[in-house]
């Protein structure tokens, strides 16, 4: 909960290189999980990467673009 709540509170402030799991993209982007996925699948969010063999993380220079062009 905490790395939630400090990336949350310094996204703008995270380099394009650091990357953020899944809760922080729902939070973002106030958005349930299979909403996120689903974005994903449909191009409108960045795929993430893998970070480990069940885990995946975004990063944030492409959430970044991603949030710019949806704003357009």
């Amino acid at each position: 909960m905490a790395d939630l709540n400090f990336a949350l509170k310094n996204f703008d402030a995270l380099p394009d290189t650091a990357r953020v799991r899944l809760p922080v993209v729902q939070a973002l982007l106030s958005r349930s999980a299979s909403s996120v996925w689903r974005d994903v699948k449909s191009g409108r969010l960045p795929a993430p990467v893998k970070t480990g063999k069940r885990s995946t993380a975004w990063i944030v220079g492409e959430l970044r673009q991603a949030l710019a062009r949806a704003q357009g």
